[in-house]
């Protein structure tokens, strides 16, 4: 089956014919997404190696993207962070993201159930990231909040999204995640395989550490109405809270029906 261009998963490169891309704006974009959680600070050499951009080209986009308030200049070390424009352009999104103010209620619900962290997410590029989280289980050391990001594959509310795809939409994700990194798809590929002859049955996926082995959860897609991304809840669970077969017997079928309830308060039979 032929894959297909999806948002997120092209790259810049193969675009240098088409006269409606605007390769500069993808190469400002890309400086920006070089910031990550981990490594808040970076300087001009650091984004260029990130990013494999000439740094004379780099040093001309983070003027640009300062002076347009996306960075700011951290004062004597000659370097950046991401600045308040950035966190402007994303509430608008949020703010108007009809699923979440329809599953928050049914989040807090399992959560309480269940005493498991329950989380909102959709596909960005070759991640998860989450758009809501009710924060519940404390022995989380990591801690989701609403913009962090997993990997897809690593994770059950990831490989729920890809499974859960059209199939011409599952092999261009699937396509995109071998070519750009072959040893982490060969890690995942495995569990992706098992999780998918499972999910055809129960609907759901199973992370057993497979991200972190002091987190376990349990991950299923949301039918969404037309036009609207797609999107998925997992329940997260500390591995030494865990009895046996806690996410599968209790905590799967709550998911579950609140998946279920979600998609009939948004119009879903």
């Amino acid at each position: 089956m032929q894959a297909i261009a999806l948002p997120g998963l092209v790259n810049p490169h193969d675009l240098t014919a088409d006269r409606q891309f605007s390769m500069n704006l993808a190469r400002g974009m890309e400086v920006l997404r070089a910031f990550t959680a981990v490594d808040p600070v970076l300087g001009n050499r650091e984004i260029s190696d990130r990013t494999g951009l000439p740094k004379p080209t780099v040093s001309r986009l983070t003027y640009t993207l300062t002076l347009l308030g996306y960075l700011s200049r951290v004062e004597g070390l000659q370097k950046y962070r991401l600045g308040s424009g950035v966190l402007s352009l994303g509430y608008p999104l949020l703010a108007n993201m009809r699923m979440r103010q329809i599953a928050r209620p049914f989040m807090e619900q399992v959560a309480r159930e269940t005493g498991c962290t329950v989380n909102l997410g959709m596909r960005d590029r070759t991640n998860v990231v989450y758009v809501d989280t009710c924060r519940v289980d404390q022995g989380n050391i990591y801690q989701p909040d609403i913009g962090s990001t997993r990997p897809l594959l690593s994770t059950s509310m990831g490989r729920a999204l890809v499974l859960s795809a059209p199939p011409a939409e599952r092999t261009a994700i699937l396509n995109h995640l071998k070519l750009e990194d072959p040893k982490r798809y060969a890690l995942d590929k495995p569990v992706l395989d098992a999780d998918q002859k499972a999910f055809a049955a129960r609907g759901w996926c199973h992370s057993r550490g497979d991200w972190r082995k002091e987190v376990h959860a349990v991950g299923a897609p949301i039918r969404v109405p037309p036009r609207e991304e797609p999107m998925a809840l997992n329940c997260t669970l500390s591995a030494y809270r865990l009895g046996k077969d806690t996410l599968e017997r209790d905590v799967a079928p709550r998911l579950m029906d609140a998946i279920r309830q979600i998609e009939v308060a948004c119009g879903i039979q």
